[in-house]
């Protein structure tokens, strides 16, 4: 499971802009005045072969009585006590201030892991500014700058330190029989994920009741069928940000996010009743993003007339394109309708993530569907596909090797894609293609 870090400091230090540099993204809003971030905010960051997860919040002001700036308090506070370890970020340039001293005696109660970033530290040579931090207690103060990328591979390297992540080159994996697969239900709050997970196992395993939010974190219950190891993982119900006001219900975010992360295959349950919204198709663009296996289903399909029937039907195709890889099933969790496809999808999602597909065979696809379609010219060159192979699996990575590839279209790409799926039967998985030029060793020679 994914390691957390959370990012804490008084306001406009750079807290949004180190979170950006970490997860490569431009997710977090930045602007060059105090109080900008005022909810968390959760992204991928990656160093090497170690992923994490990082936590962006609010200006921390831990004596804040009441109002905005109590609110920003709390959630910095619920960030930390989800994370595994934190990055206390100071202002280099503005020196040590009253306010650093109240969150260092904060986080020292709060008793989490802590490394001490300096931001704004460009140009800092002999590092004399930086002296005063060490007041804080927390040890060496260690100088980067956000903005320019300086110094973010060392700070990365410490803050993971203390919890002894294992190489995932060391860990070895079992036998895909023996080993059981981990299927995890999500979707928006009060669609039925637990009723469904009581009904697979035939007792009140998990609390359902008819109120949004009545799970809090990710369980995991071991199951068996048909000789088949099961980890069933059953998510609180994520919400769209604006909906999300109580602490407790934030905590649960970040563990449907592990939970989703660490699944070979996602079940993503619908309300057929309320139809498929905007928050449905943020949860499927993260199982997407992910890599995961997915298999979709309708719950309540008996509580909704032909018309609505219909409307959901439309709903899927106009808001859910990008699953169109992905097996569609109509059920009632609680009258235990349709249940017998869902179990038969969802092991055909996880025998197609991790179907191994052979060089000479990807290789033959390849140069067939050029000889049917070549790829468009591009300026003065024509991509050309010389061979493919495997990169991966879970989700399946196809690498394919050639010269001018940066010309391939999207549509292109989508027309490989459906070759390889049709060959390999890939049904429920997303299907990773990369392309990789030959570099032409004259191109840096003078002519």
């Amino acid at each position: 499971m994914k390691p957390v870090v959370a990012l804490v400091g008084r306001p406009n230090v750079g807290k949004s802009t180190l979170f950006n540099r970490l997860t490569q993204t431009r997710d977090a809003i930045v602007a060059d005045y105090a109080g900008l971030t005022r909810d968390r905010h959760y992204g991928n960051g990656r160093l090497g072969k170690h992923e994490f997860i990082v936590i962006d919040t609010g200006g921390f002001e831990p004596d804040a009585g009441s109002g905005i700036y109590k609110e920003m308090a709390k959630q910095t506070r619920q960030a930390v006590a989800e994370a595994d370890v934190v990055i206390f970020v100071v202002d280099a340039r503005e020196g040590l201030s009253a306010q650093d001293h109240d969150i260092a005696n904060e986080l020292r109660r709060l008793g989490k892991p802590c490394v001490l970033a300096a931001n704004k530290a460009e140009g800092m040579h002999d590092g004399t500014k930086l002296v005063d931090f060490y007041e804080l207690g927390f040890g060496d103060v260690h100088g980067v700058s956000a903005a320019h990328g300086q110094g973010m591979r060392d700070l990365v390297e410490l803050a993971l330190e203390p919890l002894n992540l294992p190489d995932p080159d060391d860990e070895t994996d079992e036998d895909d029989v023996n080993k059981p697969i981990k299927l995890a239900v999500a979707g928006r709050p009060n669609v039925g994920k637990s009723t469904l997970i009581n009904t697979w196992l035939g007792e009140e395993r998990l609390v359902a009741f008819d109120m949004p939010g009545t799970t809090r974190d990710a369980i995991s219950v071991p199951f068996e069928r048909n000789g088949q190891r099961f980890e069933l993982i059953d998510t609180a119900g994520l919400r769209r940000k604006g909906k999300v006001f109580e602490a407790i219900e934030k905590f649960s975010v970040v563990k449907t996010l592990q939970a989703i992360e660490s699944a070979n295959v996602v079940l993503l349950l619908l309300d057929a009743t309320q139809g498929v919204t905007d928050q449905d198709a943020h949860i499927a663009g993260y199982i997407l993003e992910s890599g995961r296996a997915v298999v979709i289903a309708i719950n309540k399909w008996d509580a909704v007339d032909s018309y609505q029937r219909e409307q959901i039907q439309r709903q899927i195709e106009t808001r859910l394109p990008f699953l169109k890889f992905a097996s569609l099933h109509f059920i009632s969790a609680i009258k235990r309708q349709g249940l017998g496809p869902v179990w038969q999808a969802i092991a055909q999602a996880h025998k197609s993530a991790t179907r191994k597909m052979s060089t000479p065979v990807l290789t033959r696809l390849l140069l067939e569907a050029v000889q049917f379609q070549a790829p468009q010219r591009g300026g003065m060159f024509r991509p050309k596909l010389r061979y493919a192979h495997q990169g991966g699996m879970n989700p399946p990575v196809i690498i394919i090797h050639g010269n001018s590839l940066e010309h391939v279209t999207e549509a292109y790409k989508r027309f490989l894609e459906g070759r390889f799926r049709k060959e390999f039967d890939l049904v429920g998985t997303p299907l990773r293609i990369q392309f990789k030029s030959s570099q032409n060793p004259f191109a840096d020679k003078d002519s």
